[in-house]
């Protein structure tokens, strides 16, 4: 690995890591039971700041395009993933949504063309196997919907993460420009359900106008870009086996900061998540090959194939409410 994908991986990481901290600062910090309306404030916000910073309007084709990205990887995932957390005992969601790796390298090889690798599987594998040990708790039974809705917020923004990829960015155009027209997408359509569903917003004190800020500025504006920005440059495998990096980091901040206990299975559960995440930045023989030819056609910034999938906090989400990621 060269040092500047090194480096983009590690920038790239900060986005998983930094939706980890999300079940905390909800849990200590945010007004109880209102996932939808922090998940608005989180993203239209960010997008509307970035948009601000980029300047750049979409054009033609890229309107619909946003608008497709943004409901895959914000409006409806956040959404999707909020139903999940409350429907189901504590880290199932993160259980699901852990399969991500494996759907990302399913749907590459249909709109990205890139051949399936025995590894790439028994990796996603393996990170799946990881998280449940470090977040699956014995309790209850599965709710179906709730199962339903972990599955397709997964699926949301495994494809959000491979359609990004495909469509690249328009001549011209950043990663920042290219997230902001995403979140505020995301963001305009988690409106009117977090209205509908939740009614007027809450009165907000200090602390919870902290915390909005916190999720707005650093765990959305700059993890996404950052996430946006690494799958321009890394291949659509990489990104997703990041992902696992938010439960891990939710359960270390929770052990760390909030008390909770860590067993020695979960311990476990973590190295082998961790040696996942590390065994799926190693590039394919194919995936050097494509990076090759599109450097030399189109230079450095071109996109190359590349949410999140992450899970972020809510590996833990519903054994106190749930989280906005």
């Amino acid at each position: 690995m060269t040092a500047n994908r090194l480096a983009t991986t590690l920038l790239t990481a900060l986005a998983p890591i930094s939706w980890g901290t999300t079940y905390a600062v909800t849990t200590e910090f945010l007004p109880p039971d209102r996932p939808l309306f922090t998940g608005l404030l989180r993203a239209l916000p960010a997008g509307l700041l970035l948009l601000a910073l980029a300047r750049v309007l979409p054009r033609g084709a890229w309107w619909w395009r946003s608008a497709v990205l943004g409901a895959l990887n914000i409006g409806a995932f956040f959404p999707l993933l909020f139903l999940a957390a409350y429907r189901l005992p504590g880290g199932m969601a993160a259980v699901v949504g852990s399969v991500g790796p494996l759907l990302v390298v399913g749907l590459s090889a249909v709109l990205l063309g890139q051949r399936p690798t025995a590894r790439a599987l028994l990796t996603g594998v393996i990170a799946a196997l990881g998280v449940s040990l470090v977040v699956l708790r014995a309790a209850g039974a599965l709710d179906a919907l709730g199962a339903l809705a972990a599955l397709a917020s997964t699926a949301s923004m495994s494809a959000g993460t491979v359609l990004t990829k495909r469509w690249g960015r328009p001549d011209g155009v950043g990663p920042l420009a290219l997230t902001s027209w995403q979140l505020t997408a995301g963001g305009l359509l988690i409106a009117p359900v977090a209205f509908l569903a939740e009614g007027a917003p809450p009165a907000l004190d200090g602390r919870a106008v902290g915390g909005y800020l916190y999720l707005a500025l650093a765990n959305t504006a700059v993890a996404y870009w950052l996430w946006f920005r690494g799958i321009g440059r890394l291949t659509a495998t990489q990104v997703t086996f990041l992902g696992p990096l938010s439960p891990l980091t939710a359960t270390v901040v929770g052990w760390a900061a909030l008390g909770q206990a860590l067993t020695p299975v979960q311990v476990a559960g973590m190295v082998v998540a961790f040696g996942a995440t590390v065994v799926g930045q190693l590039p394919t023989r194919a995936a050097t090959t494509v990076a090759t030819a599109a450097a030399a056609t189109t230079g450095p910034a071109a996109p190359l194939p590349a949410p999140p999938t992450h899970v972020p906090a809510a590996a833990q989400a519903h054994e106190r409410r749930p989280v906005s990621l």
